[in-house]
């Protein structure tokens, strides 16, 4: 509360209410004002669009939207993969055998004691693949599978079981042969000797597989 003392107090608290009552309509006069604008606005947008309605929504059939299939990329690689490293029956691996007392065949900067130690039966068999039966075709097909398989499951050492071919039309060991040359392109592959006589001796080979990674 401000006190006043002298008439010149008075005169001053008089001229602040005055003030302030001019401030409070001039306030008021411009919310009126804009009011009036505002309303005024509405009406001339009223009177140019005229009579309007709204847009009838159109009924739309729910649809059901399937996901659509992941795509199997790791599987393609491994096809192209594959593919580009097909073994061909046009390969003529017998420049690359050893064929002293026993078959064997190591890739170019493998040493010699890496055949020898293969043969003495320092790395243990892991897995075995039985071509028994089947075609060249199949053959080829699960041979190149099985190798890429063992390798890239960390296997060193498989045997591969070709027969001797004892069966064969003229007793000519056709798939024999074959499995050696395809043996020789794949790049898992280190080196390979002829079995041991009781891990199958001519029938069979044991194979040196590169580490994985």
């Amino acid at each position: 509360m401000v006190k006043v003392h002298t008439l010149a107090d008075l005169k001053q608290v008089k001229k602040a209410i005055e003030a302030q009552a001019r401030a409070e309509a001039e306030r008021k006069a411009e919310a009126q004002r804009r009011a009036r604008q505002a309303t005024a606005d509405r009406d001339l947008f009223l009177q140019a669009a005229g009579k309007v309605q709204p847009l009838a929504v159109p009924a739309k059939a729910p649809l059901k939207t399937e996901k659509p299939q992941p795509i199997p990329i790791q599987r393609q690689r491994d096809e192209e993969a594959a593919l580009q490293e097909a073994i061909s029956d046009a390969f003529d691996a017998s420049t690359l055998l050893e064929t002293d007392e026993h078959l064997s065949y190591r890739r170019p900067g493998i040493g010699l004691n890496v055949t020898r130690k293969l043969r003495r039966g320092d790395w243990a068999i892991q897995r075995q693949l039985d071509l028994h039966g089947l075609r060249t075709e199949d053959a080829r097909e699960a041979l190149g599978q099985f190798i890429r398989e063992a390798q890239k499951q960390g296997l060193r050492c498989v045997r591969v079981v070709h027969g001797k071919g004892l069966g064969s039309p003229g007793k000519t060991p056709v798939l024999k042969g074959r499995v050696q040359s395809w043996l020789a392109q794949k790049k898992e592959v280190l080196a390979f000797v002829q079995a041991r006589p009781a891990e199958g001796g001519a029938g069979a080979l044991v194979v040196l597989l590169q580490p994985a990674g």
